[in-house]
């Protein structure tokens, strides 16, 4: 295992896609619920512990060897929104690009050519994170912490908020990404036994509901 890999993978340079979208804050901002770090931290807090937690246990059910045909039906199955699973199919066909580039992987060559629209983007990091020699625990992390990162970053743009106080609201949300990590990577330990419906299915409905009204504006900044 490569300490060094996992700087790679996390790092938001990674050509993955991942800048393109805000996970949900450009929608949130418009409809007023977030205006600045106090609400940035408790819109990231809701994310982290739903559609996070979902992601992480997926990625690291991924990087355990699970079936990522199987888990991409789990991941559909949790994704209500149509908005955002058309999102998670094109950040996981970015993702699987970029991986094969870096991470070359029969896995991965399978993966692109079972989904060639793409499979959900945590699957695919989970995947990822196995060609690079990491494992279930990273994968995890890496998809918690995108989860409120990607909306931290959005909003410095957004708001104009100042970095600074985007990256207090993440330190502070630390202690919480390791607790989503345990969680997502005890489930994801269970698949093997119990199936994918052991897999959490947390929801956010406002970030469903967000998404389908961001995919009909004429005008925006962010793909999602």
């Amino acid at each position: 295992m490569s300490r060094a890999a996992l700087l790679v993978l996390a790092d938001g340079r990674f050509p993955a896609g991942g800048h393109a979208h805000s996970g949900g804050a450009e929608a949130a901002v418009k409809a007023g619920r977030i205006t600045g770090a106090a609400d940035l931290e408790e819109f990231c807090r809701g994310r982290l512990h739903t559609a996070g937690l979902v992601s992480a246990s997926l990625a690291a059910a991924a990087a355990l060897g699970v079936d990522p045909v199987e888990l991409d039906g789990a991941a559909d199955a949790r994704t209500p929104s149509l908005a955002l699973r058309v999102a998670a199919r094109r950040l996981g066909r970015q993702l699987v690009r970029a991986a094969r580039a870096t991470w070359p992987s029969p896995e991965l060559d399978a993966l692109a050519a079972e989904f060639p629209k793409g499979a959900h983007q945590p699957v695919v990091l989970g995947l990822t994170a196995r060609a690079a020699g990491l494992g279930a625990q990273d994968a995890a992390y890496c998809a918690a912490y995108e989860g409120v990162s990607g909306p931290a970053t959005a909003v410095v743009r957004l708001l104009s908020l100042d970095p600074f106080d985007a990256s207090g609201v993440l330190a502070r949300l630390s202690p919480e990404v390791d607790r989503v990590v345990e969680r997502a990577v005890g489930a994801a330990r269970c698949v093997g036994a119990r199936g994918v419906g052991v897999l959490p299915a947390g929801s956010a409905p406002l970030l469903e509901v967000g998404a389908e009204a961001h995919a009909g504006w004429g005008v925006r900044l962010f793909a999602s």
